[in-house]
């Protein structure tokens, strides 16, 4: 139960942790830049005013998604990584 308490702790300390902690990612030569927090929401997206192009809202659509789906698996990526060294060689139901 000691262990299962201090791992528990553990967690709580790393949530804590990835709610501050932010990943960037970029598309079209850093045309959109995407900033994502560890703990899954996106913080911010910045386009730059010369990328919007009316003629081709695809190509900044595309973009944009890009970017996004980076941040997002570097943020999951890392969120996984950090949770996982707390739990490691637990056998815990219901902690993951």
């Amino acid at each position: 139960m000691k262990q299962a308490a201090r791992a528990q702790q553990q967690l709580q300390e790393i949530q804590a942790q990835l709610a501050t902690r932010t990943v960037e990612a970029s598309s079209g030569g850093g045309a959109v830049k995407v900033v994502a927090r560890c703990e899954g929401p996106l913080a911010s997206i910045k386009i730059n005013p010369q990328a919007i192009n009316p003629a081709d809202p695809q190509l900044l659509e595309d973009m944009i998604l890009s970017a996004v789906n980076q941040a997002l698996a570097e943020a999951r990526k890392i969120s996984s990584e950090e949770m996982s060294k707390a739990t490691q060689g637990l056998s815990l139901p219901g902690l993951m």
